[in-house]
């Protein structure tokens, strides 16, 4: 008796230390400051949802046709070089011959000689070349502007690094016709001024945009370098989809306005530029000064990237290099692909009653979707916002995916992203043809 009195004490004290200890243990181990009201990414949800439903994915912004023979052959050969040192560690911040080809390259895209040792770095995709850029540059307390809606890992990179994002939206003007294009997507100027102070560490700008598609003219670029230069501000400007331009739009290059160059750092992407987004390699570039920022986070992280990736890239490059101002260049045939699936998208979403926003640039397309409202149950999705329940509507009733846009929307502005839907519109031609044919059935 005395035992099992003695037996259930011990029991007792050891379960109420173990609970204590686990409570203990739980708080120890919860997510850092840093991290705290991190959410899950709208990526990882929406792979989930159309591995479930398997509908026609016109969601994410890869396409499902071959990238270029030219690039994948090479990596083939490289795999099987007789040289061994292509299968090892390379250069930590980029594979010599990748970095000579991206400084051949945009040396003559942007005017000046661009080092390839010191003011080129190849990084984990361009998702890395944003984080070394933030997380390089951006100190507890900074304030950064961020364009919505924005890229969706700019505002948690912002705030891991102790920074405070600062948001403007991009809003399409009043227009009484059906037909909008990106270029009606405009910044107030009032506003954009107002967010500029001595606090202001940088400004991210995306031109071609994802995922209203605008391309900033070249009025609106230097109101934002007249801002930076003014205030002392660094541009962080993300142009992965640089080749990707229609209607006789052109890409500026920030860094190439006056005063620009010292205060600019240019993602870039081989995803976007090859359409290889498997490969995951980007590249940052800019002056010295601010690379060196880059590099420090680069090396106490991924420290190098994939040799025989970069090494099949470079011979990539090298090739459309030679035939940069030819039609057979793919940095020039692609956007011409683009543009008719562009204009086929644009034209299957208005015949199904959606408003379309007609891209100038990249491969995605905004569509308010509000006036087909009757036809969706809203009301079975449990989600907060109402672009999110009509993509998952659509995915599940209609089996076509699309990503709904408030995900790129701060907290306190993502009501302006619930009455639209975004698609990609670089699919197969077959893929298109076959969601406007789920959208004419069900019209």
């Amino acid at each position: 008796m005395m035992f099992s009195q003695k037996f259930r004490s011990i029991i007792h004290k050891t379960g109420y230390i173990s609970s204590r200890m686990s409570s203990t243990v739980n708080n120890k181990f919860s997510l850092p400051q840093r991290l705290q009201g991190s959410a899950e990414s709208v990526w990882n949800e929406y792979i989930t949802l159309a591995m479930k439903y398997q509908p026609l994915n016109l969601g994410q912004g890869f396409p499902d046709f071959h990238a270029p023979q030219n690039v994948t052959k090479a990596l083939a050969e490289v795999s099987q070089s007789p040289n061994p040192l292509l299968q090892q560690y390379t250069r930590g911040f980029g594979h010599l011959r990748l970095v000579k080809a991206l400084s051949t390259l945009y040396s003559k895209l942007v005017g000046r000689e661009v080092d390839p040792i010191s003011e080129v770095l190849v990084t984990s995709g361009a998702y890395e070349a944003l984080y070394a850029s933030i997380l390089g540059h951006v100190d507890e307390g900074d304030e950064v502007i961020i364009i919505e809606p924005f890229f969706d890992c700019y505002e948690p990179m912002v705030k891991m690094a102790g920074g405070i994002p600062k948001f403007i939206p991009l809003k399409p003007k009043e227009s009484p016709s059906d037909s909008i294009t990106s270029d009606d997507w405009v910044l107030d100027d009032n506003e954009l001024e107002g967010l500029f102070n001595s606090k202001t560490k940088a400004i991210i700008v995306n031109s071609p945009h994802n995922p209203v598609g605008k391309v900033f003219t070249q009025v609106e670029l230097e109101r934002i370098a007249e801002l930076c230069k003014k205030w002392n501000v660094l541009c962080i400007s993300d142009e992965v989809y640089e080749w990707l331009v229609y209607d006789n739009k052109k890409h500026i290059r920030m860094c190439t306005l006056p005063g620009m160059w010292d205060r600019t750092i240019t993602i870039g992407s081989a995803g976007k530029t090859f359409s290889l987004t498997g490969w995951k390699t980007g590249w940052a570039y800019g002056p010295k000064e601010l690379m060196v920022n880059l590099q420090m986070v680069h090396q106490n992280c991924v420290y190098t990237c994939s040799t025989p990736i970069q090494e099949a890239i470079a011979i990539g490059f090298e090739e459309e290099l030679s035939r940069l101002n030819s039609s057979e260049c793919y940095f020039n045939s692609l956007p011409v692909e683009l543009k008719a699936k562009r204009d086929f998208m644009f034209q299957f979403l208005k015949d199904a009653g959606m408003k379309p926003t007609l891209p100038e640039g990249g491969y995605f397309m905004l569509a308010d979707w509000t006036a087909l409202e009757h036809k969706v149950d809203l009301a079975t999705e449990s989600d907060k916002y109402r672009d999110y329940k009509f993509t998952k509507w659509m995915t599940k009733n209609q089996g076509l995916q699309g990503i709904p846009p408030s995900a790129f929307y701060s907290e306190g502005n993502k009501k302006l992203g619930e009455d639209f839907v975004r698609y990609c519109f670089m699919k197969k031609d077959e893929n298109l043809a076959k969601a406007a044919e789920i959208f004419k059935k069900w019209k």
